[in-house]
């Protein structure tokens, strides 16, 4: 674990095993990159990180790990976006993807396996979420792959209410000279939907359970009503396979959901984004959890490659 310069501030690089990894505990308790370095001597990127001229706007960078919280998605109050009705029936402000990725966290442990970082509250707090809460995220790196953990403890006299999630940005392909259609992914999943413009989960595409990342219908999918815990991706009949896993139960709870996105079809990222639920959970109530007063509620993920 070391302290390194990186365009006027300073990050933290772990490197465990082969594998090394970049993240800005402070700054959304954000990971920026995860690369692998093979029994050849080269190096894979598994988690992309994009060459910036600086770190204006850091929050918005496409890649790495933005941390979704308290809700994931776009959140709609009787059809207007960025908005959410709380259980006394008050409307309130609810950026994109919530509050936690363009948020300052403090570091609350760091040790040469990884860190533990607790959201700091900002001034938007009061008016979008305005809950005693304890949100912390905590990282633990291996050397084929990592385990986060969200954490939310209620400190106050109602039930608190979350779906959190994350925004992986995997690099897609990992090999040069190959294109999307090269790789397969497997989600066990038994519905697929998408977020209407209303806020509405409506029927998505119909698709097989292998599919090719080449696929459009894949992006902004919603999979849902998982069998497994697990989602597989990588080239078929080749090591080097990503496995995401929601939880350590076979079958995690029924509206636990993976999210498929990429930016274009000439990205060289394509995000699988494991979620506890589909966007909208406060209006929709597909997803949505209430931790009641003095309790804790983890959700935690895992990613290896093999």
């Amino acid at each position: 674990m070391e302290r390194i310069p990186y365009l006027g501030q300073t990050i933290t690089r772990w490197r465990v095993g082969g594998s090394t990894f970049l993240a800005v505990p402070e700054k959304g308790a954000r990971l920026m990159n995860w690369n692998l370095t093979l029994g050849d001597g080269s190096v894979r990127d598994v988690i992309y990180w994009p060459e910036l001229a600086s770190m204006d706007d850091f929050w918005k960078v496409r890649g790495g790990n933005p941390i979704l919280f308290p809700f994931n998605g776009r959140t709609f109050d009787r059809g207007d976006i960025y908005f959410w009705r709380d259980a006394h029936g008050v409307r309130r402000p609810m950026p994109m993807h919530g509050l936690a990725r363009q948020a300052a966290f403090k570091v609350v442990s760091m040790d040469p396996t990884g860190f533990a970082a607790q959201w700091i509250p900002g001034p938007e707090s009061p008016e979008s979420y305005p809950y005693d809460c304890e949100f912390t995220v905590t990282y633990r790196f291996e050397p084929l792959g990592l385990t986060c953990e969200f954490a939310l403890k209620n400190l106050g006299t109602e039930p608190l209410p979350w779906s959190a999630g994350h925004h992986f940005y995997f690099t897609l392909p990992w090999n040069e000279g190959q294109s999307r259609g090269d790789y397969l992914i497997r989600i066990p999943a038994t519905r697929r939907l998408r977020h209407s413009p209303t806020g509405a989960l409506v029927p998505g595409p119909a698709l097989q359970e292998d599919e090719r990342f080449s696929n459009p219908d894949l992006v902004d999918t919603l999979h849902t009503g998982l069998r497994g815990n697990a989602v597989v991706f990588g080239e078929k009949g080749r090591p080097g396979d990503v496995t995401v896993r929601i939880g350590t139960a076979k079958v995690p709870p029924p509206d636990a959901t993976f999210v498929t996105w990429t930016g274009d079809d000439k990205a060289p990222y394509y995000c699988v984004e494991p979620w506890m639920g589909p966007p909208n959970s406060p209006e929709n109530k597909v997803g949505l959890h209430l931790v009641p007063p003095g309790n804790t509620e983890k959700f935690t993920v895992s990613i290896k490659v093999s």
